[in-house]
């Protein structure tokens, strides 16, 4: 026990004293000394969520790994370590790099036979834990694990959009909340944003009008503008109106952005919803499918000095529900048929097994069967929240 105890501590220290830069470095050359490794690849997921991509010396000088069908795709997908023998006596682990449930990638480690893998897998788990952690502090101040997720060159508006997003996922005990925007390399107005407290779950949905720059400017003054009022304190009504007031100031009401609105209370599952624009939701509960209709109310920015009106309901444990932008339900099919409520309802059933961070994806991708072509004409964004409660 002192062994193992002394050799993570050394794993977990050469983690958080190595430049953010050289961790990868630095967890190869642990785990070569500590646990015998033969070889240690990091892959992190690109941005959408098709390939998990080689951290290596840029440009990259491994080719990518499919997240659908591959062992480390496996690993990614069900958040479990995975073992394969890939030939003779070495075996291969690859073992989830996760924060707080933001799935980041795989660690990779190839080590000498299948006793001496099972005997320190749990270890090797714990550490891919730590390097998740640290290579997200790392990000503060190095390039490197933000060019490797990249399959292709970001616009700059997909580039402003996705600093702007506080992960694709998170799990706490009450909840699981995952999230995807389509075109990823080429976004423009939609986002998301959530915050977690002690006893409240803060989620919005974003829609902003416009393409490319002029799209992400408005985003990104909204979704600040929201954010500085409800870290002062203020409820979801009082957030919309200062950052309406914030928007119809810079804009005059030429730009405008919908967002709806969730203070979720942790211990009761009490709702309370503002409903500014187009987002809409849908709720599976005990296996049908519903969309929840709100009160419509303005935009943010339309008008100078709205009001804006709080809605309450409440989810039940075992709620999942789905969050999406105007891109994904009025999206035509190459006869002209819109997506639409029944087409999302048999998405959302035919998606209910796998775990809440999976599901945006799956569903962009029927919505890419819907239309036709892999190009869409205007951003998509698909949120989920698997909801447990206390």
């Amino acid at each position: 026990m002192t062994t193992i105890t002394s050799r993570f501590v050394a794993a977990e220290r050469a983690l958080r004293t190595a430049a953010p830069h050289q961790l990868l470095d630095a967890v190869r050359r642990v785990l070569t000394d500590q646990y015998a490794a033969d070889s240690v690849e990091l892959f992190l997921a690109d941005y959408g969520l098709t390939v998990l991509q080689p951290v290596s010396v840029l440009p990259h000088t491994h080719q990518p790994v499919s997240v659908h069908n591959s062992p480390a795709g496996r690993a990614f997908g069900a958040q479990e370590p995975y073992v394969e023998s890939p030939s003779g006596d070495r075996v291969r682990a690859h073992l989830p790099v996760t924060v707080r449930g933001d799935r980041l990638g795989v660690l990779t480690v190839t080590l000498p036979g299948a006793e001496h893998a099972e005997g320190c897998l749990g270890e090797l788990a714990e550490i891919a834990e730590v390097l998740g952690h640290e290579v997200y502090v790392a990000e503060r101040d190095t390039d490197l694990y933000l060019q490797a997720r990249r399959r292709d060159r970001l616009t700059l508006a997909a580039e402003m959009q996705w600093q702007l997003l506080p992960g694709r996922s998170c799990a706490r005990p009450e909840y699981e909340l995952g999230a995807q925007l389509e075109p990823a390399y080429a976004i423009f107005g939609d986002n998301f944003d959530w915050s977690a407290s002690a006893d409240r779950l803060s989620l919005y949905v974003t829609n902003g009008m416009g393409e490319g720059i002029e799209a992400s400017l408005l985003t990104n003054l909204a979704i600040n503008a929201l954010r500085n009022a409800r870290r002062a304190g203020l409820s979801i009504d009082d957030q919309a109106a200062l950052a309406d007031q914030a928007v119809y100031a810079h804009y005059r009401g030429r730009c405008y952005l919908s967002v709806l609105m969730l203070d979720f209370d942790l211990a009761t599952g009490r709702v309370r919803a503002v409903d500014a624009g187009s987002p809409q939701m849908l709720r599976l509960r005990r296996g049908a499918v519903e969309r929840v209709p709100f009160d419509a109310q303005l935009p943010l920015g339309m008008f100078e000095e709205t009001d804006y009106v709080i809605q309450e309901f409440r989810v039940e444990p075992g709620d999942r529900l789905v969050f999406v932008s105007d891109g994904v339900y009025d999206v035509a099919s190459p006869g002209g048929e819109a997506y639409g409520d029944a087409a999302l309802a048999r998405a959302i059933q035919s998606t209910r097994l796998l775990p809440a961070a999976e599901v945006p994806r799956a569903i962009l991708r029927e919505l890419t069967g819907h239309r036709g072509r892999s190009t869409p004409d205007d951003d998509a964004l698909v949120v989920c929240l698997d909801w447990r409660g206390r």
